[in-house]
């Protein structure tokens, strides 16, 4: 029968397709706060079981909580292989890792290796992925030049930058890693943890072609509740930037129709409006109060842009001394198309 193969962690490795899944053995609650990108989870001890084979450890002996360790994975092993693995052929080659590399997941190797499956370990297991991670983005950064866009809210960069990769341009969409528009409004649901965003940024770092540029969106340190990594972020501050130049009617116009889900919930936009109250005018406050009663979205997300996102823009540029831009003037975004062509043309001209 096969052995397991362990090898040191090599992240263009795990992304080339070699495994057809990646297994996280660790328990629930560790494969939800952190796992390797496309990682499924498998635990071979789930977060019970772990405390008390941890407590009989300590408290009772090595080898007793050896001997329940060994009948609970064996029990769980033949679970997730009676179960979700049943559909698995011969040729199936899976990755298997759990905290360091050590007995969870070479116990669930060993078993899968005698099913007669050719099994792989990462030396070091999570560990070494996270070390992995934290070099990269807190350390190395990009491997490319980066450009960056830039353009008060509601410019619709995020959706012209996908229109850009479409068009075969090297992009990260920052937002889309984070789960979040970046802005008061901008929740798309639970977001990641600090540790799983920098797992996916670091891997779609890794994916770059250090040849060509990279695009990027203008962003501040935090995104919702994440924050950009430190070479992540330096590299943004100083990067050449070109900025949309797009009047505040057209931004408001756009920002009604990408902001369609939050508008469905008119007590969720009060109650974010009324967050700003500290920081504004209680007539002002009191009108866009209104404004969300009435339904008028175009003119409260007019107003918004004004006097709340526009002046906070340029403070943000100010007090980051980011470099002066290059700009391209965009008159409506009704075809964000036609917008990145736009934009393209602009990029060549930096």
């Amino acid at each position: 029968m096969p052995n397991p193969e362990t090898f040191r962690l090599d992240a263009v490795t795990i992304a080339s397709g070699r495994f057809d899944d990646i297994i996280d053995v660790r328990s629930p609650s560790e494969f939800a706060e952190d796992h390797l990108p496309g990682a499924i989870s498998l635990p071979v001890l789930d977060d019970a079981q772990r405390a008390e084979v941890g407590t009989i450890y300590k408290q009772v002996s090595p080898f007793d909580a050896r001997k329940l360790g060994a009948a609970l994975v064996a029990e769980n092993a033949a679970r997730h292989i009676a179960g979700p693995l049943s559909d698995r052929d011969g040729a199936w080659r899976p990755l298997v890792y759990c905290w360091r590399g050590g007995q969870r997941s070479g116990a669930l190797a060993t078993i899968l290796a005698q099913v007669g499956w050719r099994v792989s370990l990462i030396e070091g297991g999570y560990k070494s992925w996270r070390r992995f991670v934290v070099r990269r983005v807190q350390e190395q950064g990009f491997p490319s030049p980066v450009v960056v866009l830039d353009g008060n809210t509601g410019s619709a960069k995020t959706a012209i930058l996908k229109q850009l990769a479409l068009r075969g341009h090297q992009v990260i969409d920052l937002e889309g890693l984070a789960n979040h528009r970046g802005s008061l409004f901008g929740s798309l649901g639970d977001q990641p943890s600090q540790k799983m965003f920098e797992g996916r940024l670091a891997s779609a770092l890794e994916a770059l072609d250090p040849a060509r540029p990279v695009l990027v969106e203008a962003e501040s340190s935090r995104i919702g509740s994440v924050t950009l990594p430190k070479a992540v972020w330096s590299a943004i501050c100083t990067a050449p930037r070109l900025e949309l130049r797009v009047p505040v009617g057209a931004r408001a116009d756009y920002s009604v129709r990408d902001y369609a889900d939050v508008l469905a919930d008119p007590d969720r936009i009060v109650k974010i409006i009324g967050k700003l109250s500290t920081l504004h005018p209680a007539e002002r406050i009191e009108d866009w109060r209104k404004l969300a009663d009435q339904a008028a979205w175009r003119d409260l997300a007019e107003g918004l842009m004004r006097d709340h996102y526009d002046p906070r823009y340029a403070k943000h540029r100010a007090r980051y001394g980011v470099r002066k831009p290059s700009s391209v003037e965009i008159a409506d975004l009704s075809d964000l198309d036609k917008a990145a062509r736009l934009v393209e043309d602009a990029l060549a001209r930096i």
